[in-house]
């Protein structure tokens, strides 16, 4: 085979990132073995104990239970089909899951499998969610009710403990998507983990920026009796049940995430937030010299009014970038994105900003 992987001099737009060295030997170490089958495979079975223990104690849970998953979306999936089974079981035929307008797309492919009324509400002008539109939508039908911490589009947190108390109030579950804002969070002073809000279920991946190895996420449990509404038998396994959504797994990515999670946790995650958010700040002024409107960060994640020109000019450039769904160039600042990088990317805005023609964001 003649391809190579793509480089990540010019990726400016992705939640994954250059897993860590360690994570990369451990992934190809573990690579053909498979913890959907813990009976065969003790040894990578043990060690996704250990991952769900560390994502554990990164999220604020002493006893936790769950799984490493294939990602984000799998997890939340997962989420809603646990509070699917819940709801059921108390006698809700056609249960509704509430969600912020800044919710995962995911969410939809769930609604979609699970046959699940999906419920967006809007945001305020922070892009955090509205509690009072909450409140107007959740009622006896809600099975659960979603919050965001650290949202792909703008990195923002959602005010995670009024949400919690909403859904239970209405004896909903509540689900928390720290898929990526999840290693970044322990360092600030947003309250999103399981001491510090009523959280039920979270989505946490190793993969972004945690530095593990494709595929690693990982689904939490607050109680791991949640974990039986999963539960489907396995006879001719040597374990008699399995909750995840898949069946074989590579242990590529359980032994990846462990590897990087004893690395770096916590003083090594802590210095990469303080560079990812230095980054992103210094990026925000940037585009604020260069007269453009910003959404001032408040995790690594930076968007700008950049015109439609402009945009494909650097795409035709090679920069990986991407948008808003309103149109604004985002840029996430992963492990990966370096000062000089940034710097770089700058000068090539700045050169391509003064031969465009100024044309809105959204414009054709």
């Amino acid at each position: 085979m003649q391809a190579e992987p793509q480089g990540f001099d010019r990726v400016l737009s992705s939640m994954c990132t250059e897993p860590h060295p360690v994570a990369r030997d451990a992934a190809e170490r573990f690579l053909a073995t498979n913890p959907g089958d813990p009976g065969t495979y003790p040894a990578v079975s043990e060690l996704e104990d250990r991952a769900i223990s560390m994502l554990g104690e990164i999220a604020g849970l002493d006893d936790p239970g769950g799984y490493v998953a294939s990602g984000g979306t799998e997890a939340n999936i997962q989420a809603v089909r646990i509070a699917r089974e819940r709801a059921r079981s108390r006698g809700i035929e056609t249960p509704t899951v509430v969600m912020p307008e800044s919710g995962h797309f995911s969410f939809k492919k769930a609604a979609d499998i699970l046959d699940v009324t999906l419920t967006i509400v809007p945001t305020d002008g922070d892009h955090r969610v509205r509690l009072d539109a909450v409140r107007e939508r959740v009622d006896a039908e809600t099975a659960l009710v979603v919050g965001v911490a650290g949202s792909t589009e703008y990195g923002r947190v959602d005010p995670l403990r009024e949400l919690g108390s909403i859904a239970h109030e209405y004896d909903a579950l509540f689900h928390v998507d720290a898929a990526w804002g999840g290693f970044v969070l322990p360092f600030t002073d947003h309250a999103w983990n399981f001491a510090e809000t009523p959280v039920d279920t979270m989505t946490i991946d190793p993969h972004k920026m945690g530095q593990a190895a494709i595929p690693a996420g990982g689904l939490l449990v607050r109680d791991a009796s949640l974990l039986d509404e999963l539960a489907v038998n396995t006879p001719y396994l040597e374990t008699t049940a399995q909750a995840t959504l898949t069946g074989t797994r590579s242990g590529a990515g359980v032994a990846s995430a462990v590897a990087a999670m004893e690395e770096l946790w916590p003083g090594g995650y802590a210095a990469q937030y303080e560079r990812s958010m230095a980054n992103a700040e210094w990026l925000a002024n940037r585009f604020s010299d260069l007269r453009y409107e910003v959404v001032e960060p408040s995790l690594p994640l930076v968007t700008a009014d950049v015109t439609r020109e402009t945009f494909d000019a650097l795409r035709a450039d090679g920069w990986r970038i991407s948008r808003t769904g309103a149109g604004e160039l985002r840029v996430v600042c992963m492990p990966h994105v370096s000062r000089s990088m940034l710097e770089s990317f700058v000068d090539d805005l700045r050169r391509y900003e003064s031969v465009a023609e100024p044309t809105a964001i959204g414009g054709d």
